[in-house]
């Protein structure tokens, strides 16, 4: 099972994917949110689905593809979480686990036309997994806590803007990752019973030519260990995104161009889904 958000902007509605089919949600749940983790959500639409209580639809051409969740009340990044990633970046692997900030708002569809920022001469792509938390979650005792407080996971790109991010960041790196569009998410949301989430390929490429090709399994810091590391530090609310990090091949690396208007970015994880991305100057 599968679930995602199709429709205009403002105006989704919850769809759910099994074996190919699509079932129309909207008749069960309103919204796929924080409060539809917190109330059993991921459960009702298994059962549902189960006993053939939804409606199947098609999917015309040209239906939009929302963010799978909406707008969340916080986004936690994991920094160079992969080795390599961290050595093109000229950094040593880091040795306790680096924690930014996206703002909520950059969350958007994951084929929606994205606009480089005015002044940007540095937009860049990140393929990443992203954790979708399902229940309050503080103070776990351990990692293997974590699981039980994870909703699913779909596929984050965490755009970021590396002159805004390094050059002129004062030294936080959020100002780099928060401009309008640079978290392109989806295309669905895949239950965590689901999903062997610690062994999935992740890809990208852009305008077709092979960037990145990766693998969870080679994440320095786990997704269990990131979940029970981040609610020794702050609270995790139902429906909070934490972006678990990049592999190499990014423009950073100086081996590839940085994002350039007409340039078309996609980016793909193993069962979750892929995106495609159009960019244009703002």
């Amino acid at each position: 099972m599968r679930i995602g958000r199709i429709g205009e902007i403002g105006l989704e509605k919850p769809i759910v994917e099994v074996d190919g089919a699509i079932y129309d949600a909207s008749t069960l749940v309103k919204e796929i949110d924080g409060r539809f983790f917190e109330s059993g959500g991921v459960e009702r639409l298994r059962s549902a689905v189960e006993q053939h209580l939804l409606p199947s639809i098609s999917l015309p051409e040209g239906t939009r593809i929302g963010s799978p969740i909406a707008k969340p009340g916080a986004i936690y990044c994991i920094g160079m979480n992969y080795a390599a990633h961290a050595a093109e970046s000229g950094s040593e692997p880091p040795k306790n686990l680096v924690m930014f900030m996206k703002a909520p708002n950059t969350v958007v569809g994951p084929n929606d036309v994205i606009q480089i920022p005015k002044t940007s001469t540095k937009t860049d792509w990140e393929v990443e997994l992203a954790v979708v938390i399902g229940k309050t979650t503080s103070y776990l005792d351990s990692p293997e806590d974590a699981k039980n407080h994870i909703a699913g996971f779909t596929v984050a790109n965490d755009l970021s803007e590396r002159d805004f991010q390094l050059a002129v960041s004062g030294g936080q790196w959020s100002k780099g990752k928060s401009s309008p569009g640079f978290c392109p998410l989806g295309p669905w949301l895949v239950p965590t019973t689901e999903i062997d989430y610690q062994n999935l390929q992740l890809k990208s490429w852009v305008n077709g030519e092979a960037r990145q090709d990766s693998n969870t399994s080679d994440q320095i810091f786990p997704v269990d260990y990131a979940v029970w590391h981040l609610s020794q530090f702050l609270t995790l609310d139902p429906g909070d995104l934490i972006l678990t990090g990049t592999p190499e091949g990014v423009a950073l690396s100086e081996r590839f161009p940085y994002i350039s208007a007409g340039d078309v970015v996609e980016i793909e994880i193993e069962g979750i889904g892929r995106q495609r991305q159009e960019y244009i100057n703002a």
